[in-house]
């Protein structure tokens, strides 16, 4: 089965691991939707550009924003990557937490996005001080094919 071969997955559960889930999610798209949940219980939904480091994903964000607040109340969040036109997707859940150090900032700026993060923080990583980073732990993933018609396959931590 080729990732693009929907009709060829398996309609159980299949299991997988989280490195199967990362490549699937690389070859989808950049962008994915990033769910926090704030103080009074109420969903929020984001598009983040997400990127790996390890089994560890990571989402830029500023320091003072709805994302980084709802995450300092409650740290779970899912991700949802965006579908293929046939349906394909994957999601993830886990918990995040709000990193602004120093040091994993200037890891982070310059090895492992995929994007100039100076486009957002122009500052870089010494002079952003209003920016940080979600750290995500992800707990369980599932790849859909055709949204789920087609099959589906989990993985959990």
């Amino acid at each position: 089965m080729t990732d693009t071969d929907s009709t060829n997955a398996d309609s159980t559960d299949a299991a997988i691991d989280l490195d199967t889930i990362k490549d699937f999610a690389t070859k989808l798209s950049p962008w994915a939707h990033l769910a926090t949940v704030g103080p009074d219980g109420t969903p929020d939904v984001t598009p983040v550009h997400p990127c790996w480091e390890g089994d560890t994903c990571w989402v830029m964000v500023g320091t003072g924003s709805v994302k980084a607040h709802n995450v300092g109340t409650n740290p779970a969040v899912a991700l949802h990557w965006q579908v293929t036109e046939v349906g394909d997707g994957v999601e993830l859940w886990g918990t995040a937490e709000v990193v602004t150090d120093l040091e994993t900032k200037r890891r982070l700026w310059d090895g492992v996005f995929d994007y100039d993060l100076n486009a957002f923080a122009p500052g870089g990583p010494d002079d952003s001080p209003e920016t940080g980073f979600l750290a995500v732990t992800v707990q369980r993933g599932i790849i859909l094919h055709q949204y789920g018609v087609g099959g589906v396959q989990r993985w959990k931590a």
